[in-house]
């Protein structure tokens, strides 16, 4: 049964089912518009109805569109698909999607269309991330590919083993020469191994150690057969919910190359004080224990190669004012300042420091003194003040100027109010008109600065 529906009919039908709908004449004119009252709108008119709809589309699209439109009108009943891209007056395009079906008279032709610009802008990002993945792709190869030949050019053996299993994951060829029978016969294998009954069991705590502290070294290990003697430097990495161990093995004589020049005596190492050698620019060179310990650092190889200031002195002028006097006359004697720790913890110091002319560079030697625990001479440990200025210009760098110009201030304030007790014979009523100070304000000086015994005292001297 046919139905037949007036054009409004037609129109509001088209409106409901697409995005844009137009009802075309025999000339492929625009005869009737439908928009859904979306964004459209603000785009597509009543100034289009009149129009020809090859006129609205460019390049290609005027021929594919004249193409379907002849292809519809010979066969009524058979819908045809068409991808078009509108020119608007601003010269953006407006791709739809269409269908195209004849009246059945044969003479009109409808279009219902699909807006395509949220598929088009989601192909743009969908191709936008493609790139940038790819680009990402290639960039990561090539740092693989250099990480590869890094890893496979160091003459030291080097393996990844991963925490969690203990086993090697990767391992470069020095490795499997040092390790036993070529690196594809160390990856995937339990490590410890190739080493010494004894020296597995050190690495084995030394990898405990690593864990806990991030960074540990063994010398003196051996591999099985080999009484040679190896070092161990063990790196703890957390890559995400994954861990794995850096380890470095080392011949100790590679490992310590040139170190008769920059190793301290073993008198130094076991100094009570602690010991610095660094050069001139004040990089460390070797350390003893008792800086180690002052420090809170791990073992040497935690301090060498950087510079002296990460620990010395309450910030870097300190240490360029210790190499400029060492520059100009070659020792320097008693420079007090602090050593901070890696925790934190700051420690009272006292530096004496000189240069060392027998190597072939320069170097300077710095010996360190915790001071912190000493106690003055001219500043009993029962009174609160500093007892003099001296003692005052001693802080500077310790604590804000605000606060030693208060602490000045009340040294100063101490002394007058003891220097007219004296004067009157420790009479408050005489000190106190001396002062200019009420009794009531002089009492409450005598409580706060602890002012007490000056009879004694006077007598006494």
């Amino acid at each position: 049964m046919a139905v037949d529906l007036d054009a409004a009919a037609l129109v509001g039908l088209l409106a409901k089912v697409a995005d844009i709908g137009f009802v075309l004449d025999s000339d492929g004119g625009i005869a009737e518009l439908a928009l859904d009252g979306g964004e459209l709108g603000t785009h597509i008119d009543d100034r289009w109805l009149g129009r020809s709809l090859l006129d609205t589309v460019e390049g290609d699209s005027r021929q594919r569109l004249a193409d379907a439109l002849a292809a519809v009108r010979a066969h009524p009943g058979r819908p045809q698909r068409i991808d078009l891209a509108h020119t608007l007056e601003d010269g953006a395009p407006l791709p739809v999607e269409y269908r195209l079906v004849a009246l059945p008279d044969g003479e009109g032709v409808i279009a219902a269309g699909r807006d395509m610009r949220p598929v088009a802008s989601l192909r743009q990002q969908l191709l936008n991330a493609q790139q940038a993945l790819e680009q990402d792709y290639w960039r990561l190869r090539q740092v693989e590919t250099r990480y590869r030949q890094l890893f496979d050019m160091i003459a030291d053996a080097i393996l990844v083993v991963d925490a969690g299993s203990g086993r090697v994951l990767e391992a470069n060829p020095a490795a499997g020469e040092l390790l036993g029978g070529g690196g594809s016969r160390v990856v995937g294998k339990p490590f410890p191994l190739g080493l010494s009954e004894r020296s597995q069991r050190d690495v084995a705590g030394l990898l405990a150690e690593a864990q806990a502290a991030g960074r540990a070294l063994l010398s003196g290990v051996t591999r099985d057969g080999d009484d040679t003697p190896l070092t161990a430097v063990v790196s703890y990495l957390r890559q995400g919910s994954e861990t794995r161990f850096l380890v470095r093995f080392a011949r100790e004589s590679a490992e310590h190359a040139g170190g008769d020049e920059q190793a301290l005596p073993p008198s130094l190492q076991r100094a009570p004080d602690a010991v610095l050698l660094t050069d001139t620019d004040g990089r460390v060179l070797a350390a003893n224990k008792t800086f180690l310990d002052l420090a809170q650092v791990v073992g040497e190889d935690r301090v060498t190669g950087l510079s002296a200031d990460r620990w010395l002195g309450r910030s870097g002028v300190d240490l360029s004012v210790l190499l400029s006097n060492l520059n100009e006359r070659g020792s320097v004697k008693l420079f007090s300042t602090v050593l901070r720790g890696e925790s934190g913890v700051n420690t009272d110091v006292e530096i004496s420091a000189c240069t060392v002319d027998d190597g072939p560079r320069g170097r300077l030697a710095f010996y360190i003194r915790d001071v912190s625990r000493r106690v003055s001479d001219g500043q009993p440990s029962g009174e609160s003040l500093p007892a003099s200025i001296e003692q005052i210009t001693r802080r500077v760098g310790r604590m804000p100027l605000k606060e030693l110009v208060r602490e000045s201030t009340d040294i100063i304030e101490a002394m007058c109010i003891r220097a007219a007790l004296e004067l009157t014979q420790d009479n408050r009523a005489s000190a106190a008109e001396l002062l200019g100070l009420s009794r009531q304000s002089l009492y409450a000086k005598l409580r706060r600065y602890d002012i007490s015994g000056v009879e004694s005292d006077v007598v006494s001297s």
